[in-house]
């Protein structure tokens, strides 16, 4: 293509954004409500470590820096895709779009080079405990999280200078949730045959990072297995688990996106998979590192739950509300934002039967929602301070009366169940 006939892109869209009365509104609320516990979350553990003085060791502060990325990894691409799905533009500026490979791509190298010194530090401390305190000093640990930040923001930078030289004249359409490196280059109106170096270049990245923790975890869990006493063992594996958890997924999501090379998949399946480590693996980072840990769980108390801080909640209520909402609230905003969305599309029926025909089919489902929902919501998401004398009565609506109301929503409420229950009983001559 000729220079003159070529059109510079300024902007990218993003085009598999389902418009805001489309589906728009249910991947809204759910994804502002993941995002909400990521952000709170993390917090709680990276502000736990730094404010309680029994958590100054290397390990709790490898998991708060770990925390502080993944507030930040997921600050870079999760606020934009909830502007595109409100927004009837859902575009991105060329620069706009640059920054956001960059800094997405820094953050995430930066947390594989932190979860492989976590691993290198859990193995000196299981495979060589008297020596610990000696290699792993204050001084290293400060040194290896500083060697992070500026490796991990300093090899991304000649790529991300590379690509903002190359001419994009069109077309203009990004296939993905947020701006990624290979779907950027795509788009590009040269030579594109540079993706294979791109491709090598983070297969050897992450490769020497798993590699380096799975050989770290082999020799642990082959040092764990000489222990004499189940007691030691169960103890040293309890240290171990939640970093394999992490570890787990998201290089596991991190090799099925960048370990693939000219292998293809569906598109919904690379959303999916970009959702599995841009989104989900933050999300859970805060179950498995911290209301798991008995260490981190009083740390949270004692820090969020004393009168200074708090003076309204008695011990323990923030974080039963923290572990109580990520129970049940995550299910129930599903839930309510489904039908949020159902009724906006019934709404749209332009016959009234229609209309009545449609919320007749959710009115049984809802109500239950309704009843064990508000009665469980009502008993385990709350201030329990401030309404203490109702846990008997709200027990037994969710235990006995919502199961002893669904056969009349259900079934007694419903024309088909109710014929199709009295042929069962004619047929065996109780009608």
């Amino acid at each position: 293509m000729n220079k003159e006939n070529q059109t510079k892109v300024i902007e990218f869209y993003f085009s598999d954004f389902p418009q805001f009365e489309n589906g728009g509104l249910l991947f809204l609320i759910l994804l502002l409500c993941i995002y909400m516990f990521i952000v709170v979350g993390n917090s709680m553990i990276f502000l736990a470590v730094q404010l309680d003085v029994r958590l100054h060791n290397p390990m709790y502060i490898f998991i708060s820096i770990f925390s502080f990325l993944e507030i930040c990894y997921t600050t870079v691409t999760i606020p934009r895709m909830l502007y595109n799905l409100v927004s009837r533009e859902k575009t991105i500026s060329f620069i706009g779009c640059l920054l956001q490979m960059y800094f997405f791509h820094s953050f995430g190298v930066t947390e594989s080079l932190v979860l492989t010194i976590m691993a290198i530090d859990r193995y000196v401390a299981i495979c060589n405990p008297l020596r610990y305190a000696i290699i792993i000093t204050p001084r290293l640990c400060t040194q290896l999280s500083t060697g992070s930040f500026i490796l991990g923001f300093l090899m991304l930078l000649p790529e991300i200078v590379w690509i903002s030289t190359l001419p994009f004249c069109g077309p203009n359409h990004i296939h993905q949730l947020f701006c990624d490196l290979e779907p950027v280059l795509l788009l590009a109106c040269t030579d594109t045959s540079m993706i294979l170096v791109e491709d090598v270049i983070h297969a050897i990245s992450i490769l020497t990072c798993v590699s380096i923790i799975t050989l770290s975890y082999l020799r642990i869990i082959t040092v764990i297995l000489r222990f004499p006493s189940g007691e030691s063992r169960q103890k040293a594996f309890s240290t171990c688990t939640a970093h394999i958890t992490i570890f787990l997924l998201f290089f596991g999501s991190v090799a099925l996106m960048y370990l693939r090379f000219s292998v293809s998949f569906q598109p919904i399946l690379e959303k999916i998979i970009a959702l599995m480590f841009a989104v989900l693996a933050p999300f859970f980072n805060p179950i498995i590192y911290s209301l798991r840990n008995k260490d981190m769980k009083d740390a949270i108390k004692k820090v969020f739950c004393s009168e200074k801080l708090i003076f309204l909640f008695q011990i323990n209520v923030l974080v039963d509300f923290i572990v109580n909402s990520y129970k049940i609230l995550a299910t129930f905003l599903l839930i309510l934002s489904s039908y949020l969305q159902i009724v906006c599309t019934v709404l749209s029926i332009p016959s009234a039967a229609g209309k009545k025909k449609a919320f007749s089919t959710c009115a049984s489902h809802l109500s239950v929602v309704l009843i064990f929902y508000g009665s469980i919501l009502y008993i385990y998401v709350r201030l329990k301070k401030l309404l203490p004398h109702y846990n008997r009565a709200l027990a037994v609506v969710y235990e006995v009366v919502t199961p002893f109301l669904n056969p009349f929503i259900y079934s007694l409420h419903h024309k088909e169940i109710k014929e199709a229950l009295k042929r069962q009983l004619m047929r065996i001559g109780m009608l």
